[in-house]
């Protein structure tokens, strides 16, 4: 089975592209004309290609803004990506995929359709708004855009990374103190409890606890490596998913952090392909799928079908469950003014400030939560430890009275 990327035309003439799955041209032709669109052209995607991994967004953005500069000052598109590729600072991969868009581009391949050659190398969000840009001819004002969107989006997961990183050490010390106690602390105790006649529970339960992870590690190693495997199955899962992440959206205080955040996200990728000029129901049909949350994207088709019918875009986002109200009250005030591009904007731009407020909070809310953590198991240790022998103390103090 071959990966094609093809060019279609629809029933009213309308040209259409994308990538599919064939076994050659021939099905690929039956697949479309089952939907409807006549097959127009046709290139397979070689293996080396689909394998590549998608562009961080600090290069993506690094991309952009090279290839805006230099659009700006007059440098032919050819000239400009063979300057980008030839740059010495860019790891040999990413030179490799410059230089195969460079290739297609001067075969007189579109920029657009040259990218998503690629692969998955460049999001489908990138490849629409270049293709906007070829349209519109404004390929200088798309990339800066571009380059400002992605690094937006960079800087957000450097902090949540950056965040993250006291929860991280805590996560990491709670299982080093634990393996430390298990495994060579409390066996030194052993001979001191077994001289007890009876033991409290908790203290039988931690003896037991310690002795699998003296003499029975490797069982460990094994459940973890089969715990994530399943968790990565289960995960891949569409249904199982779709519950999870409906689940998230009502958990008090973080289901409402993560609405801001998912609105945010989504605010963010509709202003900037409104902004350039594509049809509001491919940019819904776009910004969907960069939301993040499966629950959410679930509900499009139904918005999507009702704003082709009609209805505002306004009444069509206040029916998604899972984004805040601002965002329908801010779209709301673009319409009746007729501002909708500016609007858009204005509300990406406090919702990405609500974003980093947000994931600050939930930050703040998981570190405490860490630490209690790691203070009930070290606590339950301590009784665990502390209880027989003042059992024992007492014990020798009533004989001796």
């Amino acid at each position: 089975m071959a990966n094609f990327r093809y060019k279609a035309q629809d029933e009213n003439g309308k040209t259409v592209t994308g990538t599919t799955n064939a076994a050659n041209e021939n099905e690929l032709h039956v697949k479309l004309k089952a939907d409807n669109l006549l097959l127009v052209e046709a290139r397979e995607i070689s293996e080396s290609k689909k394998r590549r991994r998608r562009m961080k967004y600090d290069r993506l953005s690094d991309f952009s803004r090279n290839l805006s500069k230099l659009l700006a000052a007059g440098v032919t598109l050819v000239r400009a990506l063979k300057i980008i590729s030839d740059d010495e600072s860019i790891a040999p991969k990413e030179r490799e995929i410059y230089a195969d868009v460079l290739k297609l581009v001067r075969s007189g391949m579109p920029l657009s359709d040259a990218l998503e050659e690629q692969g998955d190398t460049f999001p489908q969000l990138f490849i629409n708004m270049i293709r906007s840009a070829e349209t519109s001819g404004n390929m200088d004002a798309t990339a800066a855009n571009m380059a400002d969107y992605y690094s937006k989006e960079y800087r957000l997961s450097q902090k949540i990374s950056s965040s993250m990183t006291y929860p991280k050490i805590l996560s990491v010390l709670i299982v080093l103190v634990v393996i430390v106690i298990m495994g060579f602390v409390l066996p030194q105790f052993e001979d001191l409890f077994a001289q007890m006649g009876s033991l409290p529970i908790a203290t039988r339960i931690l003896m037991g606890i310690s002795d699998f992870v003296a003499h029975r590690w490797y069982f460990l190693i094994f459940g973890a490596i089969i715990g994530f495997m399943g968790y990565k199955l289960i995960m891949s899962i569409p249904a199982v998913k779709y519950f999870l992440d409906k689940v998230e959206l009502k958990i008090p205080k973080i289901g409402k952090l993560r609405k801001i955040i998912y609105t945010a996200r989504f605010a963010r990728t509709l202003s900037s392909l409104y902004s350039a000029g594509i049809p509001i129901i491919t940019c819904l049909t776009i910004a969907k799928t960069t939301i993040g949350n499966s629950y959410i994207e679930s509900q499009f088709d139904d918005m999507i079908a009702k704003v082709r019918a009609g209805e505002t875009l306004s009444n069509g986002i206040d029916s998604i469950d899972g984004f805040v109200k601002k965002l329908t009250s801010s779209v709301g005030v673009g319409e009746e003014t007729g501002e909708l591009d500016s609007m858009l904007v204005s509300i990406a731009d406090q919702m990405d400030y609500d974003s980093e407020i947000a994931t600050e909070k939930l930050v703040a809310m998981l570190e405490p939560v860490m630490i209690v953590i790691m203070a009930a198991i070290v606590g339950f240790i301590m009784i665990a430890i502390i209880q027989p022998i003042y059992g024992s103390y007492q014990a020798i103090a009533n004989t001796s009275m």
